[in-house]
């Protein structure tokens, strides 16, 4: 979606920005993160029919630029030979932006900062930390690293729930179809029958002439109810009263903790080794988190600006396991607190590839099992009358 925002930006004063966001929240995390405030919020009007929004393509940018840096190029002439190159019209557009900000002498973070929808606050961070030190190329591939360990992660996640998913979709088209087109045909069969069924086959026989009967009608409400679904399923709201309901599911919760403090150690390591202060770095990356994180992770910066350590803030504020905790503070000791908080999200994301993979080798055999015992005791319903009327015969 696509909002308009009059904001006040350190530096600049009142400005008038467009930003793509899901919700009016993340406008304001968006405008946060630059270190301005929002003065009002209005959602712009793009037609009933949504424009698909903007997917730039930075990781294969932030790779091709490191490439043509490290072969020797300088900056301005780097982004000049992506511009060229580029295809799509609207990524080159916001290539030739960062190019004309650049001709006109402002840093290469601040050109950044100007386009939002493209460029996440970590990117920008990561190309501020490295004006400081003077090596851009140091910068991209420690952000290129940290990106394709969170992809590695996300991909693990779901290519192992695309089976069990596939199967259980598979089981229900299939009981469908059976409870749809070949149950209405047996009860066609047996409407003469006037042996006693048992009760399951008769509530099955009358199902049939039910379908049968009210089958256009069936179809109508079950697409309203599709469509219903469907769209309720996108909204925002809906995501998040679901993400709420899971967190109080103790064995789910529990792993939905460990896979976001896995995020937030990984994004924080990174972030500290690239040279930004910690409690800047937990202000940016709050925003990454489920919102119930976001008020204890404040309050671990509060307590890091009192003097508390930073294992101490973390454990206070319930940001930490056993493991993490330990190991944050040996990075205390060695002063290497950016490569320890990278080691801890490793061993947490190691933590929840396990138990997926534990998980997948659980609900497979058991979804195949319900959807067998589903399909198979539609099948023995349906032949029920014919082995009482063998039976009867004999």
């Amino acid at each position: 979606m696509r909002y308009e925002v009059k904001a006040v930006l350190a530096g600049q004063g009142t400005v008038f920005l467009e930003l793509d966001a899901d919700s009016e929240e993340d406008v304001r995390l968006q405008v946060t993160a630059r270190g301005g405030m929002v003065l009002n919020i209005r959602r712009r009007f793009t037609g009933w029919i949504s424009k698909p929004r903007l997917r730039f393509p930075l990781a294969h940018f932030s790779q091709e630029l490191l490439s043509l840096l490290l072969a020797g190029l300088s900056l301005v002439e780097s982004i000049e030979t992506l511009a060229d190159k580029e295809q799509d019209a609207r990524v080159r557009k916001i290539i030739e932006g960062l190019l004309a900000r650049l001709y006109e002498g402002i840093t290469f973070s601040r050109a950044l900062e100007l386009y939002p929808q493209a460029f996440p606050p970590l990117y920008i961070a990561t190309a501020r930390a490295s004006e400081r030190t003077g090596d851009l190329p140091e910068a991209l591939t420690r952000f290129i690293t940290y990106q394709n360990q969170m992809d590695l992660v996300r991909k693990k996640l779901i290519g192992a729930s695309i089976y069990p998913v596939l199967l259980l979709i598979i089981g229900l088209l299939v009981a469908t179809f059976l409870l749809i087109f070949v149950v209405p045909k047996f009860s066609a069969i047996y409407e003469d029958v006037g042996t006693d069924l048992p009760w399951l086959s008769v509530l099955l026989i009358r199902w049939g002439h039910f379908v049968h009967e009210q089958g256009w009608q069936m179809a109508g409400l079950a697409m309203a109810t599709l469509t219903i679904i469907g769209y309720v399923i996108t909204r925002p709201s809906f995501k998040v009263r679901m993400a709420q309901q899971l967190w109080r599911v103790p064995a789910i919760g529990e792993r939905m903790r460990v896979y976001q403090l896995a995020r937030f150690y990984r994004t924080l390591g990174m972030l500290l080794r690239g040279g930004t202060p910690i409690v800047k770095a937990l202000e940016m990356v709050a925003g990454l988190l489920q919102p119930h994180f976001r008020p204890r992770v404040q309050a671990a910066a509060a307590r890091i600006r009192e003097g508390k350590t930073i294992s101490s803030a973390m454990e206070a504020e319930g940001l930490t396991t056993a493991v993490g905790n330990r190991m944050l503070r040996v990075g205390e000791r060695t002063g290497l607190m950016g490569d320890m908080m990278e080691r801890i999200g490793n061993f947490h994301d190691e933590e929840i590839a396990r138990w997926v993979e534990w998980m997948t080798k659980l609900i497979e055999p058991l979804l195949m099992a319900v959807i067998g015992g589903v399909i198979g005791g539609i099948i023995i319903l349906m032949y029920m009358p014919i082995f009482q009327l063998a039976g009867s015969v004999g």
